[in-house]
């Protein structure tokens, strides 16, 4: 059954932000490297299987706080969401490390994600760029 695994927080500034929310509520912000820089923010340390967020450059003027669904196959995913009445905003993405992202809305205009896996060796390989953000 699809669950939530992940919020993307969309900022005009992330690194603002990403010290917002390490002062606000002490949660670690980590900055990955990469071709849009982004902010891994994990909300428990001693839990991996909480779920953890994201904060991002905002560069659309839709773009705010967006929960990502884990799915086991996007295409299949978004076909379903287009057949129930909502539509893709950004078609399938691969996101190096982490898996295929699709980003749609909602019959009531709430834009969403959701995302297909890469294999744990995908994901162990994409771990590596991550570093402390200060």
């Amino acid at each position: 059954m699809p669950r939530f695994v992940h919020i993307d927080i969309s900022a005009d500034n992330p690194e603002r932000a990403a010290a917002f929310y390490r002062q606000a509520f002490g949660w670690t912000v980590t900055r990955l490297e990469g071709p849009m820089p982004y902010w891994l923010v994990a909300v428990d340390a001693a839990d991996p299987n909480a779920m953890g967020a994201g904060i991002g450059q905002r560069t659309e003027s839709w773009q705010s706080t967006a929960p990502t669904i884990d799915v086991a196959d996007a295409d299949q995913a978004a076909a379903a969401i287009v057949a129930a009445g909502g539509s893709i905003v950004i078609p399938k993405t691969p996101i190096p490390g982490v898996g295929q992202l699709v980003t749609f809305k909602d019959t009531e205009g709430n834009v969403m994600a959701v995302l297909e896996s890469a294999p744990a060796s995908d994901l162990q390989a994409g771990q590596g760029g991550a570093q402390s953000a200060t």
